[in-house]
């Protein structure tokens, strides 16, 4: 690091405390209000108030990693939480009839009883996480969902998992999507490293391939969102804009550049592309994603690289935050260093929420909050996991890298 920026934010005891407290105000929000006896996790209001409606499978699964994370740190009251939501995963999510994983459900009932390979990766990485406490579901549910990922969504010829079916497992569409591969490969990676099973990390290196080193890679670092059931580029699709926005989400570019890091480092550091990838990846959504006028990431873009949705979301830059801290690991630089402290700039001026606590999800692109995507306050998973992991090694999952502090 050059003598101007001195020591890095990481290295530094006021800011590492800082990122400390601000987890706690994060796992502090999102407690026990968020509780609802009859199952499952209310969302919250701006305010930190229970909202009614559905409860989807990926807030389930998020809160039960994320108090995951909190119980290994030590948090009194965390076991409450995923024991909670892990029930809400047996009794209510679980299938029993079909088998998988329903969407969303309300009042004890499916409200979107659809399989989608998006909220089955996440069960995954909440059972994966759930198994490093003892959980006595963790178990069977990491069984259970690992032999209906094999079984329904792999596709062993494309090296990635199909996308969604009805209840019954007939399809729905020939859609394949990139969001469900990636945090598919975020669980995959959190699967290996609970259960040692080569065949986890195989199949995260091989979503990698196929998304980053021959899609990515041959549009200049941009990550392809949607294609074809032949894995060919569907760019004239437009779905839900939340999950499945058309055009590139800059977001994804800086996600994948840590799981890409993440992922070179399990595989022992053998697969070199995936480190020079996650450069390339951070690098293309600072340079194509940055708003110069306001600051924050534009939602997506066009394939001329323009805006195509202007708002400032909070899960970028939470994003951003973390492939900035393992680039700072294995790939130093200023340019990597400025951007740590310049997203957290941002993050602390603009999305952390003084007056109620918790993050503000969605902002104007001139940085007023808005709600045009986000009613409230989403969950907690990836402003959560900003905070905590520049305070661990770079050297896998939080969770492993948790457990491993705590062994030493």
């Amino acid at each position: 690091m050059s003598a101007k920026l001195g020591k890095g934010w990481q290295k530094r005891q006021f800011h590492r405390d800082w990122l400390a407290a601000e987890a706690v105000n994060l796992l502090d929000f999102f407690s026990l209000n968020t509780i609802d006896p009859a199952g499952g996790f209310y969302d919250l209001d701006r305010e930190g108030e229970p909202m009614e409606g559905p409860k989807a499978l990926h807030a389930t699964t998020r809160m039960v990693h994320c108090h995951v994370v909190g119980q290994l740190l030590g948090r009194p009251g965390s076991a409450e939480m995923i024991d909670h939501g892990m029930n809400f995963l047996k009794k209510g999510h679980r299938d029993e009839k079909f088998g998988g994983y329903m969407w969303s459900l309300e009042d004890g009932q499916p409200k979107d009883d659809t399989k989608q390979a998006y909220g089955h990766a996440f069960v995954l990485l909440a059972a994966s996480s759930a198994s490093l406490v003892g959980h006595p579901l963790a178990k069977d549910i990491l069984a259970d969902v690992s032999e209906v990922l094999d079984k329904r969504f792999w596709e062993e010829a494309n090296g990635a998992v199909s996308e969604e079916y009805k209840r019954d497992w007939s399809p729905i569409s020939d859609y394949r999507g990139q969001n469900s591969n990636m945090h598919l490969t975020e669980a995959l990676m959190a699967a290996y490293e609970a259960t040692g099973e080569r065949i986890y990390l195989t199949r995260a290196e091989r979503i990698a391939s196929l998304i980053i080193d021959k899609h990515a890679r041959s549009l200049g670092y941009r990550v392809a969102e949607h294609f074809h059931a032949d894995w060919s580029l569907d760019n004239a699709y437009s779905g839900n804009e939340m999950f499945r926005p058309s055009g590139s989400t800059p977001g994804h570019w800086l996600e994948w550049a840590r799981l890409c890091l993440q992922l070179w480092v399990l595989g022992g550091k053998k697969l070199d592309w995936l480190k020079d990838a996650a450069i390339a990846l951070f690098k293309a959504s600072i340079d194509l994603g940055w708003d110069k006028a306001y600051g924050g990431f534009f939602y997506t873009l066009d394939w001329d690289n323009n805006p195509k949705r202007r708002e400032k979301l909070w899960w970028p830059i939470s994003e951003g935050i973390g492939a900035a801290a393992f680039l700072n690991a294995h790939a130093p630089s200023d340019f990597h260093e400025e951007w740590y402290r310049k997203l957290w700039d941002f993050a602390a001026s603009n999305l952390i929420d003084q007056d109620f606590g918790g993050w503000l999800p969605e902002l104007s692109e001139d940085l007023q909050p808005e709600e045009s995507l986000f009613i409230g306050k989403p969950d907690i998973y990836h402003a959560f996991q900003a905070c905590l992991i520049p305070l661990f090694p770079a050297e896998g999952s939080l969770t492993a890298m948790i457990m491993e502090e705590n062994r030493t």
